[in-house]
């Protein structure tokens, strides 16, 4: 079958001929419909620091997907040949405390799809049933495809209580973009979004927040007089790894906000930390998604009126993976799809 490999240790993908994938007791074999770029296969396809200290070469990468089971392993059940998933591309242990607990999106031996193990850049995966999503096919594919990042935003944006808060959200990837839609369909009532993209900072507009702001042209204290805002954001979204923006989020909170922080930072990332005490500010660190709480909220959202479709800018062929990938480097995209259902 064709997938798309990590077959080199330096920038670039390889689209090449791999074996069917194995179904083994408790997997299903996928069929794969369409998959959606992640900043994590951005990381991997120009090889950055944090990919060649992270990526075993050669390895087939991608872990949003939607698709169609096709075979199913010894002992599955409540699955059928024919069903629609997605899938959760953090595989766990089932072992440790948290995990014993059901708080498995806090597995400290989680592993990644397409990060530490076999991704579903190709035409079959197979996946433990314990990672599988069955979809609502009232739901259009392509939204499916991406779920993973969509549960991202969801798990961050649905950590605090938002009915009347007003919210900020740094960075308007696709990710913040998203967040900044639950918000407003959780009831937040002002959703800020900075970053310096404009054509990001669109993308969220269009998603109906409250205000962009590109921090380049603007100054958020400006912005938060204009809404009429007078003691700062009640809950705060990290989105984008930014030192600056991590800063700009801390000096406009009010005494007691919340931050959820999904963005990564760089090392040696500092923040003025007698604001964060003298403030009473709460920090919560996101990984990934609740398992399958988030997963849950996602298509109960969807179905009650939230749209995302807008996020998603480019669609290419599976085999023209390359533009894809310069779609997604260039700053000027949302998500990008690739389509697995036909030969070229």
């Amino acid at each position: 079958m064709d997938a798309l490999v990590k077959k080199y240790a330096k920038p670039g993908l390889w689209l090449e001929k791999v074996d069917l994938p194995t179904v083994e007791e408790g997997e299903v074999l996928i069929k794969i419909h369409k998959t959606a770029i992640c900043g994590t296969d951005v990381h991997i396809y120009v090889w950055n620091q944090w990919a060649q200290d992270t990526i075993p070469v050669p390895m087939t990468i991608g872990h949003e997907f939607v698709g169609e089971i096709v075979e199913l392993g010894k002992g599955v059940k409540d699955l059928h040949v024919g069903d629609l998933v997605s899938g959760e591309g953090h595989i766990v242990c089932g072992k440790c405390r948290n995990c014993l607990a059901g708080r498995r999106h806090l597995c400290k031996d989680t592993k990644g799809v397409g990060v530490n193990r076999t991704g579903i850049f190709s035409e079959y995966v197979a996946l433990p049933v314990t990672n599988v999503w069955l979809c609502d096919k009232s739901i259009p594919e392509e939204v499916f495809s991406i779920f993973d990042p969509f549960g991202n935003a969801v798990h961050t944006a649905l950590s605090f209580d938002l009915l009347g808060e007003d919210v900020l959200i740094t960075g308007a990837g696709p990710i913040g973009i998203m967040a900044g839609a639950v918000a407003k369909h959780a009831g937040a009532r002002y959703v800020v979004v900075t970053d310096i993209n404009d054509y990001r900072l669109e993308l969220a507009k269009n998603m109906g927040v409250t205000r962009t702001v590109n921090t380049k042209k603007e100054k958020l204290s400006d912005v938060m007089k204009e809404l009429g805002m007078k003691e700062g954001f009640d809950v705060g979204l990290e989105m984008s790894g930014n030192e600056i923006a991590l800063n700009d989020m801390i000096n406009n909170m009010t005494h007691g906000g919340k931050l959820a922080m999904l963005g990564i930072q760089e090392t040696g990332t500092s923040i003025d930390w007698n604001k964060v005490v003298f403030n009473g500010l709460h920090i919560k660190g996101i990984y990934g998604r609740e398992m399958f709480e988030t997963w849950y909220k996602m298509t109960a959202m969807l179905k009650s009126g939230l749209d995302i479709s807008s996020v998603i800018t480019h669609r290419y062929h599976y085999t023209d993976f390359i533009e894809g990938f310069e779609a997604m480097t260039s700053g000027k995209s949302g998500k990008v799809i690739l389509d697995w259902t036909t030969k070229k």
